[in-house]
């Protein structure tokens, strides 16, 4: 398997990143779940022609020929934020996990910064304590951990225990239900948010998707949080990506490039998923199995490889993500569509409504 860190080249644009605002009523941002997951609207976008249909998100299997291929993201959120003391002082501490390093330690964003120095140690329920050991790019902190290993066989098991779901900060209610935050099919552990889009899928309408002969395949993309860093620079291609691990293997590689030969659609589930099939394919559109780190930054002018079509939940103005669902069906076209969203008073962000590009 390749092993690297993969960049695209950037392109020059005319876009500031004000060229991707847009007014959001703080009423329509989704703060819980549907109450069925393939329940919430689907809105569809012809990147083609710009027509927009309202839908149900089952509806989706109605868009889906069996030639086509579905690709998704299979990573499962940790319970990654901890709230604790310091050993110090006994004052308040909160550490949110981004991933774990080569070497075992993590690296975590740290509240308030002020009591994270080198050496400085935390202690979670008295079952887990951090030390930080060194201060990274971004005021972030790689920290040690250390629990009892004969009780828990992992720092999953212990997060697992005493460790919060890291719920975005624009949703303020409680999450009654853990499992709300993480997608059906998740399987390996590592991310520190959700891949939103796949939580609309329930296990029925992908074995009735399946069942038509539509192709399905997992990659992993950890989600970090530098998918939704906000965008500080005008100019767009000045903005610099966090690194998210990512990979996927021959089996699923082969299977897209053996569909997409044959005239399917490879539509992936999510930005994370387009992230990761646009870092393994090459210039021809052939995916590649993988194991890397990519830090690919997608925005108009970017020319697409690997994936015809993407379902997407709704995005934060002058994101990243915006910038990418743009790439895909046009500026002009993508912001009409939000505008028609906000009009139509669908649901926005981690848990709101869906959008297939198509």
């Amino acid at each position: 398997m390749e092993k690297n860190r993969i960049l695209n080249e950037r392109v020059a644009t005319d876009l500031a990143t004000s060229d991707f605002y847009y007014d959001l009523p703080e009423e329509l941002i989704a703060q819980s779940p549907s109450d069925e997951r393939d329940g919430c609207r689907l809105m569809t976008l012809d990147r083609n022609t710009g027509v927009i249909e309202h839908k149900i998100f089952r509806d989706i299997i109605d868009y889906l020929n069996p030639e086509d291929m579905l690709v998704v993201n299979s990573s499962k959120v940790i319970p990654a934020r901890l709230l604790g003391k310091t050993d110090k002082t006994g004052g308040d501490m909160e550490l949110l996990l981004l991933r774990m390093l080569d070497n075992g330690e993590w690296e975590t964003l740290v509240r308030p910064g002020k009591r994270a120095k080198v050496g400085a140690s935390f202690n979670f329920a008295g079952i887990l304590r951090a030390t930080v050991t060194s201060i990274v790019d971004g005021g972030n902190r790689t920290v040690r951990f250390e629990y009892d290993t004969e009780k828990y066989k992992n720092i999953y098991e212990v997060l697992d225990e005493i460790g919060n779901m890291p719920l975005p900060p624009y949703i303020t209610k409680k999450l009654e239900n853990k499992e709300d935050y993480q997608t059906v099919y998740a399987k390996e552990e590592g991310s520190a948010a959700a891949p939103t889009a796949g939580l609309h899928f329930t296990d029925d309408l992908l074995k009735r998707i399946r069942e038509k002969g539509v192709g399905y395949g997992e990659v992993t993309l950890h989600v970090g949080l530098g998918t939704f860093r906000p965008v500080k620079v005008d100019k767009i291609e000045e903005h610099e990506m966090h690194g998210e691990y990512f990979h996927i293997s021959e089996e699923v590689a082969d299977e897209i490039n053996r569909r997409r030969a044959n005239g399917g659609r490879i539509i992936a589930v999510g930005t994370t998923s387009c992230r990761v099939l646009e870092s393994a394919s090459t210039d021809d559109g052939i995916v590649h199995p993988m194991n890397a780190e990519t830090a690919i930054f997608i925005y108009p002018g970017y020319k697409f490889k690997a994936i015809d079509a993407l379902i997407t939940n709704f995005h934060l103005p002058e994101s990243t993500l915006i910038m990418l669902v743009s790439a895909l069906a046009g500026k002009e076209q993508v912001m009409n569509a939000y505008e028609t969203a906000v009009n139509e008073k669908y649901r926005f962000f981690s848990f709101g409504d869906a959008m297939f590009i198509k």
